[in-house]
């Protein structure tokens, strides 16, 4: 790949709203490299500056306009493409108001995957798991305009209580 063909595919896919991209999308992306020269094209752009790599196996298209205080949640997103995730514990809390605390550095998500904590320039993610069955995850969750799930009220306080953390900084009138 070359730099201006490089440029012109990820600004494509950027005008649909996709600047985040797991390695083997990046590797459909350029699909006529040979592995060899996909993996040093790679490596020239992270280099040059036209992608990011805020953590293992995630790349972020630099020149995007969709870069901003969401992109946290499309990372998220990446890492765990392929499981269900949605905002809860203390992030969600925090949103309604039901901790005075704001976590600005980190995001809490649940997710049917592997639980883990990753570290990015954006900020701290931290996966715990979970064994709610999808349905009663839809049904606990709310769509947002970002690219993840959050759950409601009850259910990111009904999460902290299973994980057994931080219960004494929840305001329980919030939910009356």
């Amino acid at each position: 790949m070359t730099f201006d063909e490089a440029i012109t595919r990820l600004e494509r896919f950027d005008k649909k709203g996709f600047c985040v991209f797991a390695k083997r999308d990046l590797r459909r992306l350029f699909f006529e490299d040979t592995d060899t020269a996909f993996k040093q094209g790679v490596c020239r752009l992270v280099k040059r500056g036209l992608l990011e790599r805020p953590c293992k196996g995630v790349y972020v298209y630099a020149l995007s306009k969709h870069k901003g205080a969401r992109m946290i949640e499309r990372i998220a997103g990446i890492l765990r493409k392929y499981d269900y995730n949605y905002i809860s514990l203390e992030s969600a809390l925090s949103i309604y108001g039901a901790i005075s605390q704001i976590p600005i550095d980190r995001i809490t998500v649940m997710t049917t995957g592997r639980k883990g904590v990753f570290k990015t320039p954006y900020g701290v993610i931290e996966f715990t798991h979970t064994i709610r069955s999808v349905i009663d995850i839809l049904d606990n969750t709310e769509k947002t305009d970002t690219h993840l799930r959050i759950a409601t009220p009850l259910t990111a306080y009904r999460d902290l209580k299973r994980v057994g953390r931080n219960l004494n900084m929840v305001d329980v009138r919030v939910f009356d």
